[in-house]
């Protein structure tokens, strides 16, 4: 049985093909159009998902939307007559981009179909939104049973969810509904500081150990009642996104010392230490809705979904907590992994399909679920372009590979299938050497071209994990945060009282300093010779000529862009940083080598493949 997952219309769409009960291919719509955060009908992540794993003359026997349209319309409704007259703007945005488009998802989903050649699908499903992400978070578990817990901004109704898995069932048993939301009120803070919603979640997280928690009591005192069971009410008096245009309101501004900070204007102590107080917060309530989690069913080990599962830091806090014996969390957790969650929730649940875990082994074979490109055909599209490059042969490259990063070269480097969700996991990397301690600096300022505060993710062969980190435990994909063992951390001293971010974030912390937090921690991914053998390869060389098991790994894109899919987006965004070697598959090519490069937008290189 052939059944196609798809989240969209909202942000992040995605598609998935899952053959019975195997996740055959899932990617986001974003890699193919190159628009970040893409939210239209993936209809390219579903060509190449289709391409991926039907046989001609297959057809698709279900389709399933990870979502309730009439359910999240009738809660806009809702809402709207609630707030009224005050959210008369937003109710009239929203009006026709339902009205002509998002209530009739049935026949748009059909029309994607029929415009990729596909026969009409046997039966087009729709989950609900909590439901999709808990069936992400167990189905591929490694667990025979246990506690789901879900958490995003808002779904139909449903902003949180506790649930039980077993066997091949789910059932949700707990929820929080509209508009009392653990990640509006996180995105609300995002706004306020200055990032965009839905996107810069991860640089609030990421900037929030540069502050201190002086906000904790306000936030807690006007903004969110929180009780011992983890539920919880926001004083909407605050916030604006129920009726408004913008998260939050005057009120809010009036707590906080004065207006939101201008998105791209300098970073001040106060949303440093915004970002610390919402951080802190939210770590209470994911710890204690984790333990009444546990009370509720018992379980020993939990799995994690939503978007609130990528924050890596409440994620560290919720495993050191003890009160599970176990964490699994999935990699694709945000709306893109609602596609895979809808797909296996019409297999295991709606079609009685059997389950297999072990107690061990996910089902996700290491995320690397998306395309993957022959290294013959990236030749002869080299060879046509005139670009310089170098073939190594097998044990040659990893070696090679390792000398340039242990030279301080930054490397790009595409292998093998695309990731699916946020992270990249060694297959569409940018890589670098931690030991150097200007090397945060060079990979944010040069080549991401983003905030310097950014902090970078160590990838470390698993076996090497705890000489580095505090972790008894595998962390594949990147989900987890811990701190660098005490007998590698050095103390470089309170910074001066006026240092700006700059100035702190280029403070050696650790003899891995470019993986370093400041507040000694790391996110971190550990690489194993069975999921990914080319990557340990590389990370074992370097071993070898360094002593360290470890590189930095950073997503293979720049600021504002999706991760590369295709050598072609990875050659250009090799081209246009300073990237200083781009390993694609056995093929190594130099920058200083390389002719002056015009990106196709201005008439030059034409799409992957020459034909």
């Amino acid at each position: 049985m052939n059944i196609l997952g798809i989240s969209a219309l909202y942000h992040d769409a995605a598609a998935c093909l899952v053959q019975d009960g195997r996740i055959v291919a899932a990617a986001q719509e974003e890699r193919f159009t190159r628009r970040k955060h893409d939210a239209g009908l993936p209809v390219r992540a579903t060509a190449y998902c289709l391409a991926e794993g039907l046989q001609p003359g297959e057809r698709i026997d279900r389709v399933v939307f990870y979502d309730k349209p009439l359910t999240k319309f009738g809660r806009i409704l809702k809402t709207g007559f609630a707030v009224a007259p005050r959210g008369l703007a937003a109710w009239l945005q929203a009006m026709p981009v339902w009205l002509r488009g998002k209530l009739w998802t049935p026949g748009r989903l059909e029309d994607m179909l029929a415009e990729l050649g596909m026969p009409p699908p046997g039966e087009v499903l729709f989950t609900e939104h909590h439901e999709a992400h808990a069936a992400s978070a167990f189905f591929p578990s490694p667990y025979p049973s246990a506690a789901i817990l879900t958490m995003d901004g808002v779904g139909e109704w449903a902003t949180s969810s506790v649930g039980r898995g077993s066997g091949n069932r789910i059932e949700l048993l707990e929820e929080i509904h509209f508009p009392h939301s653990l990640g509006l009120l996180y995105s609300a803070f995002t706004f306020f500081t200055g990032f965009r919603v839905n996107s810069g979640e991860y640089k609030l997280m990421g900037l929030a150990p540069y502050g201190q928690p002086v906000h904790v009591d306000a936030i807690r005192s006007h903004l969110i009642d929180v009780r011992e069971d983890g539920s919880f009410r926001l004083n909407m008096d605050y916030f604006d996104f129920a009726g408004g245009l913008t998260m939050t309101n005057r009120k809010f501004a009036d707590l906080f010392g004065g207006p939101p900070r201008a998105p791209e204007s300098e970073l001040t102590r106060r949303e440093m230490d915004l970002a610390r107080s919402v951080q802190a917060v939210t770590e209470e309530v994911v710890v204690k809705m984790a333990r009444h989690a546990r009370r509720l069913t018992g379980e020993g080990n939990l799995c994690l979904a939503g978007g609130v599962a990528l924050n890596c830091v409440a994620n560290g806090v919720l495993l050191r907590s003890g009160i599970f014996d176990d964490v699994w969390i999935q990699p694709a957790s945000g709306d893109a992994g609602g596609a895979l969650g809808a797909a296996l929730f019409a297999w295991h649940q709606l079609e009685d399909g059997q389950r297999r875990a072990d107690g061990s082994r996910d089902a996700m074979q290491g995320a690397y679920l998306g395309p993957a490109f022959a290294s013959a055909e990236i030749e002869a599209w080299l060879r046509a372009r005139g670009y310089p490059y170098r073939r190594l042969e097998p044990g040659a490259l990893e070696p090679e590979v390792a000398r340039m990063i242990a030279d301080q070269k930054v490397v790009g480097h595409f292998h093998g299938r695309m990731e699916f969700g946020p992270r990249a996991l060694g297959n569409r990397s940018i890589l670098g050497d931690p030991r150097s301690g200007t090397m945060q600096s060079v990979l944010n300022l040069k080549i991401k071209m983003r905030e310097s505060f950014r902090p970078f993710a160590p990838s470390c062969l698993e076996e090497r994990a705890a000489d580095f980190f505090d972790l008894d435990r595998p962390s594949p994909y990147m989900l987890l945060t811990a701190q660098v063992r005490p007998d590698r951390c050095l103390d470089p001293g309170p910074p001066p009282p006026d240092a700006d971010v700059t100035a702190i974030v280029n403070r050696e912390r650790s003899d891995v300093p470019a993986v370093t937090h400041v507040d000694h921690s790391a996110r971190i991914q550990t690489v194993s010779r069975e999921t990914n053998p080319r990557y340990w390869s590389i990370i074992k060389a370097f071993e070898d000529l360094t002593g360290y098991g470890i590189l930095i790994n950073t997503s293979f894109n720049v600021r504002g862009e999706p991760i590369v899919c295709t050598p072609e987006d990875a050659y250009r965004c090799f081209m246009g940083t300073g990237m200083d070697a781009l390993v694609l598959e056995d093929l190594v090519l130099v920058k200083d080598d390389q002719p002056a490069f015009v990106p196709a937008t201005a008439g030059g290189a034409p799409d992957f493949p020459p034909d």
